[in-house]
């Protein structure tokens, strides 16, 4: 494998994981109003957007990682969308 494709994997997984920390915190305080929902929104667009280039240069790296950020970004917006109700 060349440097410059462990560099984009790891690229990935770095961009791909980051939002897990604030879907952790939101689940467990139930609380999102801190987040911004556009942040999410644009993030999510440039996260299918760089899917689509993936499929289009049929780069798996890109269109796994990103498929996946996508989601775990679609987690986040959904989170702030309709929160959790705590029952308090």
């Amino acid at each position: 494998m060349k440097l410059e494709e462990i560099i984009g994997i790891l690229a990935g997984v770095f961009t791909t994981i980051a939002v897990l920390p604030q879907i952790t915190k939101a689940i467990k305080t139930g609380s999102v109003e801190d987040v911004n929902p556009y942040m999410f929104v644009i993030l999510c667009m440039g996260v299918g957007l760089w899917v689509v280039y993936g499929i289009m240069k049929q780069d798996w790296p890109i269109i796994i990682t990103n498929g996946i950020s996508f989601f775990l970004n679609g987690i986040m917006l959904c989170l702030i969308i309709f929160p959790i109700s705590r029952g308090n």
